[in-house]
């Protein structure tokens, strides 16, 4: 596995190609905004017919990246569902699967916008956790030094061979570090929108998922 090394506040951190943040000093995977259950809540309010395997999709991708880490805690950084209450209608053998990741680590649901929390799984369920003097929680702050969050999905648009590509990507400066969604079946906001280029600082970087994740400066216009 690929991944990007880098430092932030001190702690010395890997951005996975999946879009998971890992920090080994600390033994810990970090997800953000998986959204399980997107395609049942949009076929029951009559919105678009997706077909229903993106909690699966997702599990699998954690699955893999804890097999390659071994870490041995788990920080999911609010809106893990994608509406409060599916965790209840999840299928028995992804409610199994999930219990089966859980066994012998320790595991965080962050309280997200979207979900306050999936209180019928195990785990512990938190607003926000502070861990080795980085703050976790679903929606940055403005006032925030070393917080690591969610919420935005940030993507970066790029221009390659004249053709224009969309990433997800981490966004990191010297105070704050958004997440990318890790969902399957998951949006974004492109790094360009004023919201984001008014809450990272003028040297912030865009750190791409993929193969092969790499840093460029946060793009601020459009490519």
């Amino acid at each position: 596995m690929t991944a990007y090394a880098f430092q932030f506040q001190g702690a010395a951190l890997k951005a996975l190609p999946s879009g998971a943040l890992f920090w080994p000093a600390q033994d810990t995977l970090v997800v953000s905004d998986l959204h399980f259950g997107k395609s049942a809540r949009l076929a029951a309010v009559g919105g678009a017919q997706l077909p229903p395997y993106e909690t699966r999709a997702t599990l699998e991708r954690l699955e893999a990246d804890l097999s390659t880490t071994s870490a041995r805690r788990v920080i999911c950084l609010g809106d893990s569902f994608d509406a409060p209450g599916l965790d209840a209608f999840l299928h028995e053998d992804e409610r199994l699967w999930i219990t089966k990741l859980q066994a012998g680590r320790s595991w965080v649901w962050i309280e997200g916008n979207h979900d306050p929390g999936p209180v019928a799984l195990g785990g512990e369920h938190l607003a926000e956790l502070v861990l080795g003097g980085l703050q976790f929680r679903h929606i940055a702050t403005p006032q925030a030094v070393g917080e690591v969050s969610g919420h935005y999905h940030p993507k970066a648009r790029l221009s390659l061979r004249g053709r224009s590509l969309s990433r997800p990507c981490f966004l990191v400066d010297h105070v704050r570090l958004l997440m990318p969604a890790y969902g399957a079946y998951t949006g974004g906001m492109r790094s360009d929108d004023p919201l984001l280029c008014d809450l990272m600082a003028p040297d912030a970087k865009a750190i791409l998922t993929g193969a092969t994740p790499a840093a460029i400066p946060m793009p601020r216009g459009v490519a």
